[in-house]
């Protein structure tokens, strides 16, 4: 996962407990999820919209 080991990861999670305090920690975890939530939602809306523009194209050169 972009070059980082186990290690790594734990002393990245040491430094955010430190910075912002254990009891953040699940507000910050939450705050996280929502945004990748929103983000994969808003991915699939394009997804969605380019194949119906995609297929709407085709409809109008067959005609």
């Amino acid at each position: 996962m972009f070059g980082l080991g186990m290690p790594e990861l734990i002393v990245i999670l040491v430094i955010i407990v430190i910075i912002f305090g254990a009891g953040k920690l699940p507000e910050i975890g939450s705050g996280i999820g929502k945004g990748i939530k929103n983000f994969k939602d808003a991915t699939k809306k394009e997804e969605v919209t380019k194949k119906i523009d995609d297929n709407d194209g085709d409809e109008e050169t067959k005609a």
